[in-house]
C-alpha cells in the first residue's frame, strides 16, 4: 500500500459510493486491460473508454515517440514504469489532446523513458495502478498525484489527486505527436474567458497521407475545471511564457498552476469533438453537464455491465473468465465514434455533414472511425451479428456516408479519410454478412451499388479504396503475379492473397444477389468465386502464386512471405478457401486433409501457435500457422468439414490455453497485433464453441461447434432484430478431463453434424452438449 491512497480506497470511492444498482451483475471485476500490453498498439490500452465511444482517455508510457510506420506499437506498454501522461483520442491514425498532472518546479517537455527526470513524467508501481472496463487509476510516485480516469462517450473525465503544495501543475498538451497521430500541422490551445481550456489539432497520419495524399484529420477539445488556477501561462516546448493565454502552431501547449490542500482534488471534464471546438462544448453540455465523475464513472460501470452481460457465462475456470470478458471488452472497445450529439460528422471530401434526425433532434445512427475489417468477418462482425446487430446496422450506415461524399466504400476510415492499411476492401462482404443474417435496417440499394461496385470496378478507383489490382484479377482470373513494379507493395505484390480474398468476397456478393432476385450478378459473382481454383497447384496441393501467361512461379518457397501473400505463406494462405471447404477438402484429400492440417497445429502448439515468445506484431507469418494474424484463424475449425470434428474441439481448446494468456506480456500471443479487438472476438467465439468459416455469407448459415469452456452460456439476443430472447449452451461433465463432445441437442432434437443454424440460434432455445474424455467424430 502507498499511504491512504491505497487501490481499495480509490476502488470503494468510485465502485461502491457511486449507488450502481446492486442486482446488477459486476462483469467488469473480470476484465483486466493490462493484459498483452507489451508491445501494443495505440488503440489497444483505454480503459477509460465507453463501449465503442469516442473519448478514450488513457495513460501513455512512450506515445510522445510516434510510431516509425504509422501502426507501430505506442501508448502504453506493460514493461514500462513510468508515465507521460493522459491522451483522449486513442483510435486508428487517431490521437492527441493530452492532459496530466505534476507538482514541483513546471516541465513542458515529456520527459524520456530512461531519464524520467528529464520532463514531465513519473514512475509508478503496479500495485498503485487499477485497471478495469471504464475506470483507471494510478499513483504517480514523482509527484504524489493520483490520477484517475473514465468518460461518457464524448467527454473525458480526469481527476488528479494532489499533496499539499504551492506548486501543483496541470498540462494542456496539445501541439504535439502522440502514438499514430504522425506529424502535427498546426495546432491552439487558449484559456477562455469563462476559465475554459479549449483548442485543436490538426495532424497528418502516415495512412492517411498514403491513401488519401493531403487530407488530414483535426480533434477538437474544451475542457471545464473544477477550480481554478493561481497562474497560467503557454509553452512550446521548453519554452515557457507565463501570463499568457493562448499558444498557436506546432508544438502549442497551456498550463495552469494551483495551491492545493492535502488530498484535494481537481477534475477536468473535456468535451471532444472531431468537428468543431462548438460541437465539442454541445457534446459536453449533452453528456457532463452536473455530471460528477463518480457519477460519470458509475454511468460506465452500468452501461460496460450492460453490454458485457449480454453473454453470461457459468462453470469455467477464474483464467477463462478473465479471458472471455476481457476478449468481450475489447471487441466492444475498438472502432469509435466519430460524429457529434447533433449528427455532425467529419465528411471524407472536407467539411461537416449532417446525419438526419428523428424527431426528436436525434440522430437516426452514428458514424465511426475504424481500422481495416480485413478479417473481422471471423470474429468482430460474426460476434456483432449474434450479440451486438443494432452496432452492426450503425457500422453499415457508417461506411455508407463515405460511399455517399467520396463515391467508394472505404475500408478503414479516420475521420472519414483513407486509411485502408492492407489494400484490400471487404466492406462489400460484412454488409452482404449483415443482410444475409438477417441485419436489413440500412440502405439496402446503396449498400448493394457501393459493394457491386467495390467489387467489379477499376476505373477511377482511389487508392484508399484498396483491390487496386482489381482489373487483373478480373481479366485473367485470378490475380497475375508480379516480383516488381512501381508503388506499394499492396498495389502489385500480393497476387495470390488477393486472389483468395477477392473470390472469398465474390461468393458473398453472389448470395446477396440471389437474395435480392438479382439472377445475373448472382451467376457472376458465383463463378468469381472459384477463381482460387485458378492458383491451386494439384501437384503441391497448395496455392501458388501465377504468372499472366498461365505459368505457376519458379523458386517457390512455400514459406516465404510478402511474395504473393500479404502477411503470411502458402502454407497458411492454402487454408484460405472459407465459402468452399469441401471443395478443398476434395482437392487435397480428406485423408491428406486431416494428416498435414493436424501436424500443422502439432508444430505450432510448440511456437505457441504464432511467434513463440518472440515480441513482434508480425511474429510467426513466416511459419506454417499464426494464430496472430487474420489470415488463419478459421483454420482450426475446418475439421467440421473434413469428417473429424473432435480435432476442431482439440485445437481450438489448446489455442484458447496457449496462445491466449492473462498477462501483460503474453496476452494475445507475444505482442501480437490484436488489431481493435479481432483476437479477443475470436476468443469470446471460440469459448461459447460457435463459429461459422464462411463468416455468415451463406445463403443458409451453419455455425460450426467445438467444446465451450464453461458449463452454461446465456446469449441474450435482440429483439429488435430477432424473435427470440436468449439461446442456452448447457455442457454437462465439461471439465478438462473432458475435452470432447459425445451428443448434441438442439431444443431436445438430436443433431448429427458438428453445425447448428443460425436460424435456431436466433429464435433462442436451448444447446446441450455431453462432454467426454474420448473423441468421437459421429454423434
Amino acid at each position: 500500500m502507498s499511504n491512504f491512497w491505497s487501490i481499495s480506497w480509490v476502488v470503494f470511492i468510485c465502485c461502491l459510493a457511486n449507488q450502481i444498482n446492486a442486482q446488477q451483475q459486476d462483469y467488469t471485476k473480470y476484465v483486466d486491460p493490462n493484459i498483452g500490453t507489451a508491445h501494443c498498439r495505440w488503440f489497444h490500452y483505454t480503459p477509460g473508454a465507453m463501449p465503442f465511444g469516442m473519448a478514450k482517455p488513457a495513460p501513455s508510457t512512450n506515445g510522445s515517440y510516434g510510431t516509425q510506420h504509422g501502426w507501430d506499437a505506442s501508448g502504453y506498454d506493460y514493461r514500462h514504469t513510468s508515465i507521460e501522461g493522459f491522451a483522449n483520442f486513442h483510435e486508428f491514425q487517431l490521437g492527441g489532446i493530452l492532459f496530466t498532472a505534476t507538482t514541483g518546479p513546471l516541465q513542458t517537455t515529456p520527459g524520456k523513458l530512461e531519464n524520467p527526470n528529464g520532463g514531465y513524467r513519473s514512475r509508478f508501481d503496479r500495485e498503485d495502478e487499477y485497471s478495469t472496463a471504464g475506470y483507471y487509476s494510478v499513483f504517480l510516485k514523482d509527484y504524489k498525484v493520483r490520477a484517475e480516469l473514465t468518460a461518457t462517450r464524448r467527454v473525458a473525465f480526469h481527476r488528479y489527486t494532489f499533496p499539499q503544495t504551492s506548486e501543483a501543475h496541470i498540462l494542456f498538451d496539445i501541439g504535439n505527436i502522440w502514438g499514430e497521430s504522425g506529424p502535427v500541422k498546426d495546432a491552439r490551445v487558449n484559456l477562455t474567458a469563462d476559465g475554459r481550456v479549449e483548442g485543436w489539432v490538426t495532424t497528418l497520419p502516415v495512412y492517411v497521407q498514403k491513401y488519401q495524399p493531403g487530407a488530414e484529420v483535426t480533434m477538437y477539445f474544451t475542457a471545464e475545471l473544477s477550480k481554478r488556477p493561481t497562474s497560467y501561462g503557454i509553452f512550446r516546448g521548453d519554452e515557457i511564457k507565463k501570463g499568457q493565454s493562448e499558444c498557436a502552431g506546432k508544438g502549442a501547449g497551456l498550463y495552469l498552476d494551483f495551491k492545493t490542500a492535502e488530498g484535494e482534488a481537481i477534475t477536468i471534464k473535456a468535451g471532444l469533438s472531431l468537428t468543431s471546438v462548438a460541437n465539442a462544448r454541445l457534446n459536453f453540455e449533452k453528456e457532463a453537464t452536473g455530471l460528477t465523475f463518480d457519477q460519470a464513472c458509475a454511468q460506465s460501470k452500468k452501461t460496460w455491465n450492460d453490454y458485457l452481460g449480454r453473454i453470461d457465462v457459468k462453470g469455467g475456470t477464474k483464467e477463462n473468465y478473465t479471458k472471455f470478458y476481457t476478449g468481450l471488452y475489447h471487441a466492444l472497445l475498438g472502432r469509435g465514434l466519430a460524429s457529434d450529439v447533433n449528427g455532425a460528422y467529419p465528411k471524407n471530401t472536407g467539411g461537416v455533414g449532417r446525419i438526419p434526425l428523428d424527431a426528436k433532434g436525434v440522430p437516426l445512427f452514428q458514424h465511426y472511425n475504424t481500422d481495416a475489417v480485413w478479417g473481422a468477418y471471423w470474429n468482430l462482425t460474426q460476434l456483432w451479428t449474434i450479440v451486438y446487430p443494432e452496432y452492426y446496422a450503425d457500422f453499415i450506415k457508417s461506411q455508407l456516408l463515405v460511399y455517399k461524399d467520396a463515391g467508394w466504400l472505404g475500408d478503414g476510415i479516420v475521420n472519414s479519410r483513407y486509411v485502408s492499411g492492407v489494400g484490400t476492401n471487404f466492406v462489400s462482404l460484412i454488409m452482404a454478412s449483415a443482410y444475409l443474417a438477417g441485419i436489413k435496417d440500412f440502405d439496402v440499394n446503396t449498400a448493394y451499388a457501393a459493394a457491386r461496385k467495390n467489387e467489379l470496378v477499376s476505373e477511377g478507383r482511389p487508392h484508399g479504396a484498396g483491390k487496386m489490382d482489381v482489373d487483373r484479377f478480373l481479366k485473367y482470373g485470378y490475380v497475375n503475379h508480379l516480383d516488381s513494379a512501381k508503388g506499394s507493395g499492396e498495389l502489385w505484390q500480393f497476387s495470390a492473397s488477393h486472389t483468395l480474398e477477392y473470390a472469398f468476397s465474390a461468393f458473398a456478393m453472389s448470395n446477396w444477389a440471389q437474395a435480392l432476385g438479382k439472377t445475373e450478378d448472382y451467376k457472376l459473382f458465383g463463378n468469381l468465386s472459384n477463381a482460387w481454383e485458378q492458383i491451386w497447384d494439384p501437384r503441391l496441393k497448395l496455392v501458388r502464386p501465377r504468372l499472366a501467361n498461365g505459368a505457376f512461379i519458379e523458386n517457390f518457397d512455400p514459406s516465404q512471405p510478402w511474395r504473393g501473400f500479404q502477411e503470411g505463406n502458402a502454407y497458411q494462405y492454402s487454408y484460405f478457401v472459407p465459402h468452399q471447404p469441401e471443395k478443398l477438402v476434395t482437392k487435397m484429400g480428406e485423408k491428406e486433409f486431416n494428416r498435414r492440417l493436424d501436424s500443422t497445429f502439432a508444430l505450432a502448439e510448440k511456437a505457441y501457435f504464432g511467434g513463440g515468445a518472440e515480441i513482434d506484431a508480425f511474429a510467426g507469418i513466416a511459419g506454417i500457422y499464426n494464430h496472430g494474424n487474420q489470415p488463419n484463424l478459421h483454420v482450426s475449425w475446418l475439421f467440421n468439414y473434413s469428417g473429424k470434428p473432435s480435432l476442431t474441439q482439440k485445437w481450438v481448446r489448446s489455442i484458447c490455453d496457449k496462445f491466449y494468456g492473462t498477462e501483460g506480456i503474453h496476452g494475445y500471443g507475444f505482442g501480437q497485433d490484436e488489431d481493435q479487438g479481432q483476437l479477443g472476438a475470436w476468443f469470446v467465439m471460440a469459448a461459447m464453441g460457435l463459429f461459422d468459416v464462411k463468416g455468415f455469407t451463406d445463403k443458409e448459415t451453419l455455425l460450426g461447434l467445438s467444446a465451450p469452456l464453461f458449463s452454461e452460456i446465456n446469449i441474450r439476443l435482440n429483439s429488435k432484430y430477432y424473435p427470440g430472447q436468449v439461446f442456452r449452451i448447457i455442457s454437462n461433465q465439461n471439465t478438462a478431463l473432458n475435452p470432447y463432445i459425445q451428443s448434441i441437442q438442439l431444443n431436445k432434437q438430436a443433431v448429427h453434424r458438428p453445425f447448428i443454424p443460425w436460424s435456431s440460434i436466433k429464435k433462442g432455445g436451448e444447446m446441450r452438449l455431453q462432454m467426454g474424455v474420448h473423441p468421437k467424430n459421429r454423434y
